[in-house]
């Protein structure tokens, strides 16, 4: 092989490392924290408080994968779905997987200093729970509550942002948030459960084991109804919650595609919540709209 052509093949093997070519987590981090942007502004945010949002997704979701990558790099060659990540195979060495985190992360918190102080200190805190993120599912079988908190930061930082301070409205779409990563993340750890229970992963899947779907349909529930909430805190109208109705005959067809605990169907379930975030946010944009 070339020098030129190992070295595309490196450049190669990085980029799959971000996972910039599977943008799934991107929007599932987008969606909730431009639910929050809209209702911070009570419309069309700021131009550069958006901008500053997407492209810091964008950056703290790869570098989420990375460092979740580097904590797995050990565990991932024995698991179906991910024994083919670069830092598995060797592609990639730990070293190179630990200087393009914090490549990933300055140029994040670069882009952040641009916005108010409250929005810089609560960077902080979403940098801690990135990197926290990846460890947790050694110790707890509830990773999955902190991938929802991780992902969920993003929303009191929008409204810090946008607004300059976080109203009990967007705590509770904050945890709304995270209770929806709880679920869509569940689905998704259904697919790994066998890997897992064999290499001493832990999960929610495991911990709820034959109950899991209808725990996860608890949660559901709470989710829909701290929504629910959020549109009276926002005093919202029909069309958020014509929006609602869309997003919960979604969460049901999620659950009437897992029933067979299938890896295939249960992955399904996982990727359709991305349509499910944008209806959501369809239904924000349009209430706003005509207001």
């Amino acid at each position: 092989m070339s020098t030129a052509t190992s070295k595309s093949a490196h450049i190669e093997a990085l980029f799959r490392l971000t996972r910039l070519h599977k943008p799934i987590g991107i929007f599932l981090v987008l969606w909730p924290m431009l639910w929050a942007l809209w209702l911070a502004a009570d419309g069309m945010p700021d131009p550069w408080v958006l901008c500053v949002f997407v492209l810091g997704a964008i950056l703290m979701r790869s570098a989420g994968c990375v460092i979740n990558d580097f904590a797995d790099r050990k565990i991932d060659g024995h698991v179906r779905r991910t024994k083919a990540r670069p830092l598995a195979t060797g592609e990639v060495s730990a070293r190179e997987a630990l200087v393009l985190f914090v490549v990933l992360c300055l140029a994040a918190f670069v882009l952040v200093l641009t916005l108010n102080g409250l929005t810089i200190a609560m960077s902080v805190v979403g940098a801690g729970l990135a990197v926290l993120y990846p460890f947790t599912k050694r110790m707890t079988h509830w990773p999955q509550m902190f991938l929802g908190a991780a992902f969920g930061w993003a929303v009191p930082m929008a409204f810090a942002a946008q607004a300059g301070f976080v109203p009990w409205g967007g705590w509770l779409l904050f945890v709304a948030t995270l209770i929806w990563a709880l679920v869509y993340d569940t689905f998704y750890a259904m697919v790994d459960r066998d890997d897992d229970l064999k290499i001493g992963v832990k999960s929610t899947a495991i911990l709820w084991g034959r109950y899991d779907r209808a725990v996860i349909g608890v949660f559901q529930l709470l989710f829909f109804a701290l929504l629910i909430a959020v549109g009276g805190a926002f005093e919202l109208g029909w069309l958020y919650y014509l929006g609602l109705a869309g997003g919960a005959a979604m969460a049901v067809n999620h659950q009437w595609l897992a029933r067979h605990r299938e890896r295939d169907a249960c992955f399904r379930a996982f990727m359709q919540h991305n349509i499910l975030g944008g209806v959501i946010f369809a239904g924000v944009v349009a209430d706003l709209a005509i207001r």
